[in-house]
């Protein structure tokens, strides 16, 4: 561990319990995630100490055709400010009749009252069992949402969000959502600044939403021959006068018809719902990293007015323009914990559940 000086504090402690059949690319994230989170003003020494444990120490065996081995055993939860737990594809061994196994009931025990949980994908189902979630949104991979709800009736599962913070309790849908919560979370920490750094060294988008698939500032889709990425990227320069379908489909050189049907082809969502998304993401940018007011947001982002920019963001992400600004500047931290919800939909990318 760091020692804690009078130039750099303490890294935040998160430790990653892997259970029997984990997801080794899920296992992962947290280390790699949180393992790039610097800031200049720390000397960019690294803000999160990242370490794995086991229930008891031992090679955990993996989904894959392979074992990891750990050096911790379940005494570490103990000292970790932050907890997190990865999906398994053994959750037979570890739930039994809607109860966690006994070897794991135990485990958990080791984890200090307050310290923030942090569940990706099917992990979500240990929180569950362990009457964490009660009576609390939860989030995990689309495919078993059901399951989810039908094992633990008093959860409230959200089955098409990437990701769900309710405080100190975290969750997110499988895979590549364990990046866009990890980032949250040190966006939330820290700052836009510094998860968007952590971000561009893991080569990964700082916030998705939306039907957008990439982005670095503002999102800049790829040029594609024949299609309408060229003209969804004229479109994101353009955010703050109206848009309309007419001229977005004269841009692409396309009839309305044929660009709207390439449109949902490419993004998985109408023009419209796109555009939204755009100008709420640029709107929330604007708000974590400049003094304009939020009337002078509205209009750069093509809301109009401030009402309109509140009502979107209201009904899209739980806060109102202030409490988020404050939030993402890392002040009233008291706020984010205690306030409404943030989410971020993962069927705006095309998952759309088999049933």
């Amino acid at each position: 561990m760091v020692t804690e000086s009078l130039s750099h504090p303490r890294p935040h402690r998160v430790v990653v319990l892997a259970l029997p059949g984990v997801v080794p690319f899920e296992l992962a994230i947290p280390g790699r995630i949180f393992g790039g989170a610097r800031a200049a003003q720390h000397g960019y020494a690294p803000l999160y100490e990242v370490l794995t444990c086991s229930v008891d120490g031992r090679p955990v065996r993996t989904d894959a055709d392979y074992a990891v081995v750990v050096v911790h055993d379940a005494r570490l939860l103990a000292t970790a400010d932050s907890v997190v737990i990865p999906p398994s594809h053994a959750l037979g061994e570890i739930i039994e009749g809607g109860l966690l196994a006994e070897p794991i009931q135990r485990a958990l025990k080791e984890i200090r009252p307050g310290t923030r949980l942090i569940a990706i994908c099917t992990g979500a189902f240990v929180l569950a069992a362990a009457g964490v979630l009660d009576g609390r949104p939860a989030a995990t991979h689309w495919a078993e949402a059901s399951a989810l709800q039908r094992l633990f009736p008093s959860v409230r599962v959200e089955p098409d969000v990437l990701f769900i913070d309710d405080g100190d309790v975290l969750t997110s849908a499988g895979v590549a959502a364990g990046i866009d919560l990890c980032l949250h979370v040190i966006r939330r920490d820290h700052g836009s600044a510094v998860a968007n750094l952590a971000a561009r060294l893991c080569v990964v988008p700082p916030r998705r939403e939306g039907g957008q698939a990439q982005y670095v500032q503002r999102p800049i889709p790829p040029a594609a021959d024949g299609g309408t990425a060229a003209t969804r990227a004229w479109a994101v320069e353009r955010l703050g006068r109206p848009l309309g379908l007419e001229e977005l489909a004269r841009h692409s050189g396309m009839s309305v018809r044929t660009f709207t049907r390439r449109f949902r082809a490419e993004t998985g969502v109408s023009v419209g719902v796109w555009l939204a998304a755009q100008r709420l993401d640029y709107a929330r940018q604007l708000l974590e990293d400049s003094e304009l007011a939020v009337d002078q947001i509205a209009e750069r982002a093509g809301f109009g007015t401030g009402a309109n920019l509140r009502r979107a963001l209201r009904e899209k992400v739980g806060v109102s323009p202030s409490a988020y600004r404050r939030t993402f500047r890392g002040e009233d931290e008291a706020h984010t914990q205690e306030g409404s919800h943030m989410r971020s939909s993962q069927s705006s990318y095309g998952i759309v559940s088999p049933v």
